[in-house]
């Protein structure tokens, strides 16, 4: 069985453009704990999360999905998810944060929202 793996690509923001940060792999419990230590420290006053490449998503990982969001309002710092894939789109909408979190179909409409 192979190690459950989040990688985290974090693109620099320009011209106070959103930062950009792509997940690829689970965001899961295995992985939840490394994501949120690198998560929280990013102090760009907008962020995008770009889930198009998250293939599994489950409870452990909508909760620190919530606990960056909150984290971020806080902090006055804008917060969106784009292109979640329907597994992730089915489980937040079953936990029923899609009216909580801003969510966008794609980085485009996320980065040009919060801008």
């Amino acid at each position: 069985m192979q190690p459950v793996k989040l990688e985290i690509e974090v693109q620099d923001s320009q011209n106070g453009s959103p930062a950009v940060v792509r997940l690829s792999g689970k965001l899961a419990l295995e992985t939840v704990s490394e994501f949120l230590q690198t998560m929280r420290p990013n102090g760009a006053a907008s962020l995008v999360l770009d889930m198009g490449g998250v293939s599994f998503l489950d409870s452990a990982g909508v909760g620190a999905l919530v606990q960056l969001f909150v984290h971020r309002r806080k902090q006055h710092q804008k917060f969106a998810l784009a292109a979640l894939t329907l597994q992730g789109m089915a489980v937040m909408q079953v936990a029923g944060l899609l009216k909580l979190l801003p969510v966008f179909p794609s980085v485009a409409e996320a980065t040009s929202a919060a801008a």
